[in-house]
């Protein structure tokens, strides 16, 4: 009888997991999965700096770790 009520919890907290899963990949794959491009003076603004002397030239730190500088 335990098992069936973990069973049952699991299945229902997977299915509402599942209402919202659509808008959370969205707003994921907008902030850290496809990396977009950001001037100097943004990566600044957001605390950090533009590293475009070395390879990849990525902004380092702040807001807009990560993403590259154009």
């Amino acid at each position: 009888m335990r098992i069936r009520r973990i069973l049952a919890a699991v299945i229902a907290t997977a299915a509402l997991a599942g209402l919202g899963l659509t808008g959370a990949a969205s707003a994921t794959a907008a902030t850290q999965g496809a990396r977009s491009y950001v001037t100097p003076s943004p990566c600044r603004q957001g605390g950090g700096t533009p590293a475009i002397n070395e390879a990849g030239n990525y902004c380092k730190g702040g807001t807009h770790n990560g993403e590259q500088v154009d």
